[in-house]
């Protein structure tokens, strides 16, 4: 089980967290497989890559109690369905609206965090976070569409930003409990079997991909997967849910970056303008959030 202390600043690991999930947009834009074969590969390379390190926590796995499997199970369906649902709307609606809407997860998580945990936060810290996030619409809503089938696609983003919540309040429920090591490896797992059902049903294929797809299936789960997620869920049990779903905002500015100097697209004004909201709605978040 880890530390009751952590070994360095849960600070400093959301922004090593947030950096590294950075990463995925840009990679998940260079591969040419679907997107939902790219998150199966992603989740279950990441479990490859932990089981030679997941042995001495065996014992850990085998002394859960059957609530807690059902907790951690639960966990996994949550993130698979926010990728399953996030890669069902962009079929109805712009990648624009889609992250719009996904981008409203803290919304989700303050309220779960409340109801669960009765977690509080000052009115200075809500404004933050909803400044935060009014950063990440700005940056995408001139590309916001409504009406006909852009309806459904909205729904399903909204349906993600509500799957994702829900994976963060799981983590920071379970993580009181159970290590890191224990927690993700289950948890990934399990959403890798729940994504390859999905796959199997789309009738995507899984190996007929050039070896530059493999690279990048590989990346996806070292970089923003094992680097990026799991930093966050080892945070989550000191900083809490609300305070991950907030950092995640990050991720737009940094795959903005990425994709400027990787992919030669351009920034423009209402991005850095949006950026700095966000990077301001986060700094101020995190100064004013109370336990």
């Amino acid at each position: 089980m880890d530390q009751q202390r952590p070994v360095f600043p849960p600070y400093f690991g959301l922004i090593v967290g947030a950096v590294f999930v950075s990463t995925a947009a840009v990679l998940v834009k260079l591969s040419s497989a679907p997107a939902e074969v790219v998150a199966f590969y992603r989740l279950f390379l990441a479990v490859v890559l932990m089981t030679p390190f997941v042995f001495p926590y065996f014992k850990e796995l085998k002394r859960l109690e059957r609530r807690q499997w059902v907790y951690l199970l639960v966990s996994g369906l949550f993130l698979a369905l926010h990728f399953v649902l996030w890669f069902e709307s962009l079929n109805y609606t712009s990648v624009a609206s889609s992250v719009v809407l996904v981008t409203l997860q803290p919304l989700f998580t303050f309220a779960g965090a409340y109801v669960l945990f009765r977690e509080r936060m000052t009115i200075k810290a809500l404004a933050a976070g909803i400044l935060a996030i009014g950063g990440s619409v700005l940056i995408f809503w001139g590309d916001f569409r409504f009406g006909g089938e852009a309806i459904v696609g909205n729904a399903l983003a909204l349906l993600a930003a509500a799957m994702v919540s829900g994976y963060w309040l799981c983590g920071q429920h379970l993580r009181q409990c159970l290590s890191i090591m224990a927690y993700t490896y289950v948890v990934y797992g399990a959403a890798a079997l729940f994504i390859l059902a999905y796959v199997m049903a789309q009738n995507s294929p899984f190996l007929d991909y050039p070896a530059g797809d493999w690279w990048l299936f590989l990346a996806l789960a070292l970089f923003p997967t094992l680097l990026g997620h799991s930093i966050f869920n080892w945070a989550v049990k000191w900083v809490g849910a609300s305070v991950i779903s907030v950092t995640v905002l990050f991720e737009p500015i940094g795959a903005s970056i990425l994709a400027y100097l990787i992919l030669g697209e351009t920034l423009s004004v209402t991005q850095i303008g949006g950026g700095m909201m966000i990077l301001s709605g986060i700094y101020l978040f995190l100064r004013f959030k109370t336990a």
